[in-house]
């Protein structure tokens, strides 16, 4: 039997060109998430992070970028994938990232790390199936798989390690949940607003390990203005690689 050729791939960048960033041509093609989630990560030099579903490594080259000096971990269980990362990591001259091949399930922590984020998959695993079979794979989830993945993450975190998520707006209770089930408290909530006056689509939900501290609903992110184009703090946390306000 022989295996499957790797899809196509297409050049592009993140950050306003500050990142070299190459994905497949088909499947699931990165939007704005994973920038979004690395800005949301509150990592400073030396220490360690872990994603889990890193896919080509969007989210952990944003946060390098930003964080000259961390040490990040990317768990992606395609094989491929995983490459794809690894040559993506090589491209930017980021020693401090490394790509793990492997289903998180199985993936065990040698140390603790300081953070850890995730863009799980949330698509109902018997909805309807996309044409794509690599996008089904990167987006539809089996029952619990929230659940498994934070419990894996969070066990992996060291007492006071933030745990950070960005999903749609209707898993925020579940996310939560989930979070406050793996021991993380001090919650945070951020909405991600399309543009002003309309309902948030996304939300970044951050807890901490062990953490005692009150919850937080925040002011939120408005994304668009009323002309289509990227509001100016969307713009820096997109182009500019700010982090965002947590």
């Amino acid at each position: 039997m022989t295996a499957e050729p790797a899809p196509d791939v297409t050049e592009g960048s993140l950050l306003g060109g500050r990142v070299r960033y190459r994905q497949w041509r088909s499947g699931y093609r990165t939007g704005i998430e994973p920038v979004l989630l690395a800005a949301a990560v509150p990592a400073r030099a030396g220490e360690r992070v872990v994603e889990a579903g890193t896919g080509a490594g969007a989210a952990l080259l944003c946060l390098a970028a930003r964080v000259p000096g961390v040490i990040g971990l990317g768990i992606e269980r395609n094989p491929a994938l995983a490459a794809l990362a690894r040559d993506n990591v090589a491209a930017n001259g980021f020693d401090g990232l490394a790509i793990e091949s492997v289903a998180l399930e199985h993936w065990r922590s040698a140390a603790p790390f300081d953070h850890a984020l995730a863009n799980p998959p949330w698509h109902a695993a018997e909805g309807s199936r996309s044409a794509a079979a690599l996008r089904d794979e990167a987006k539809a989830a089996d029952a619990g798989l929230l659940e498994r993945w934070v419990g894996v993450l969070a066990r992996a975190l060291r007492p006071g390690g933030t745990l950070s998520l960005i999903l749609p707006a209707a898993q925020t209770s579940r996310a939560i949940g989930a979070l406050r089930g793996a021991g993380c408290g001090g919650i945070a909530l951020l909405p991600l607003w399309p543009r002003a006056g309309t309902e948030a689509k996304l939300v970044i939900v951050r807890g901490a390990r062990h953490s005692r501290e009150p919850d937080r609903l925040l002011p939120g992110l408005e994304l668009h203005d009323g002309a289509g184009a990227f509001t100016a703090a969307a713009d820096r946390i997109l182009r500019e690689g700010a982090a965002l306000p947590l």
